[in-house]
């Protein structure tokens, strides 16, 4: 039981998504102080008189909690942005490479498939020459 346990965590598919998520975690504290510290000054400053962001105030002044923040949904815009780049730019491409020259095709296009005309389930593989779920013959691959 602990030898399947040790060949599990073993895997290199379980090694690189934690590493991945390592990565990510450290990434999203980076991109997160970022947004609040450069990003969020910058629009409120673009909002001008002293507001405590860019928005407007829906109930009595310096409420903060009936304030419509637009500048922290931009912020939040950005971080989300900035935040996939990295991960595909640091983790899908290079992953992709590596898993490339081992011969292994990973985020590729999906393979061509066809729609059963009896059952109408959509991913039978194109060379199929049965259905997978109720049999029907199908025709050949155009």
């Amino acid at each position: 039981m602990l030898r399947g346990f040790k060949n599990f965590l073993m895997r290199g598919d379980v090694i690189v998504v934690a590493i991945g998520l390592i990565v990510a975690l450290a990434f999203s504290t980076l991109i997160k102080a970022f947004t609040d510290f450069v990003i969020n000054p910058i629009i409120t400053r673009l909002q001008g008189k002293g507001s405590i962001g860019l928005g407007w105030q829906l109930g009595s002044p310096g409420n903060a909690a009936t304030y419509l923040n637009l500048g922290a949904f931009i912020s939040a815009i950005v971080y989300f942005v900035v935040f996939m780049a990295i991960v595909y730019f640091m983790i899908i491409i290079p992953y992709k490479h590596v898993q490339a020259r081992r011969g292994v095709t990973v985020f590729g296009d999906p393979t061509p498939a066809k729609t059963c005309s009896a059952c109408l389930s959509d991913d039978i593989p194109a060379a199929a020459s049965k259905c997978r779920y109720c049999g029907t013959e199908q025709p050949p691959a155009a």
